[in-house]
């Protein structure tokens, strides 16, 4: 087979079947659009780490935004819930970072609707990519932080990078993937936004599968490798070159051979 046929392969192989383990099984227990959207959000949020480790940390939080994520977060009152949350944490994020992250969620959708709705404020047709409105919806989160005289710690910062900064963005742009490509994984809740616009996720395994397929000639994990990463997967799907991302990815995760 030749690299198109193998991509074409593993995309159909690694269908709903083949989910777990993975942060996308979180907004997949959900139905209402809401709820799907500010689950996957924060299931992106925590999607660092090895995959034990973040389907714990989600676990654990679900127990608390069951049986719905948007009530949880409209609801939110930080000082009932530190002591409820005590003791949730994620690599490092404190157990005060998250706090906040529900609390920003909580600010954010109270004024906009939706995290879609802050999005598309900053969304162009014009635009090649998501990396502009990616890097003001970003930005929009940390000047709320801000607002409310808190100075950004490194957790708070990681959970909203900037691709200027030659951040990769993996979890935004993972989160990005699941709100507008539409497949049996991922949900197309936000189809505003063509798919051929998406960046895809890279993180270590999809960099180091990526590197042996020849589709990045970049050494380190950056915003430039993900976009050179994304230009040539369009020469297989222009409409949708991300959507070989998940194979990719738990290709690298299970250490098979492509």
């Amino acid at each position: 087979m030749n690299l198109q046929e193998k991509l074409e392969y593993h995309y159909l192989n690694f269908d709903r079947t083949k989910l777990s383990p993975d942060p996308l099984e979180f907004p997949h227990l959900f139905s209402i659009d809401a709820d799907i959207e500010l689950m996957g959000f924060i299931a992106s949020v925590f999607a660092y780490g090895n995959v034990k480790q973040i389907n714990s940390s989600l676990n654990n939080i679900l127990k608390f935004i069951k049986p719905s994520p948007s009530e949880f977060i409209l609801d939110f009152n930080k000082n009932k819930a530190r002591e409820k949350l005590k003791g949730i944490k994620h690599r490092f994020y404190s157990g005060e970072d998250i706090l906040n992250l529900f609390y920003l969620l909580k600010i954010i959708v109270k004024k906009n609707g939706s995290l879609k709705n802050l999005f598309l404020q900053y969304y162009s047709e014009k635009d090649s990519s998501i990396k502009n409105p990616l890097s003001e919806f970003s930005k929009e989160f940390l000047s709320r932080y801000e607002q409310e005289a808190f100075s950004p710690t490194t957790g708070i910062k990681f959970m909203f990078p900037l691709p200027e900064k030659n951040s990769a963005c993996k979890r935004m742009n993972l989160f990005l993937r699941w709100m507008v490509r539409k497949d049996e994984l991922d949900f197309g809740l936000w189809n505003e936004i063509p798919t051929n616009k998406l960046i895809i996720p890279v993180d270590t395994h999809v960099a180091r599968i990526c590197k042996e397929l020849k589709l990045t000639s970049l050494k380190n994990v950056s915003w430039k490798m993900a976009e050179e990463i994304t230009n040539n997967l369009k020469k297989f799907d222009p409409l949708d070159p991300v959507k070989y991302d998940f194979a990719i990815c738990h290709i690298g995760i299970r250490k098979m051979k492509f």
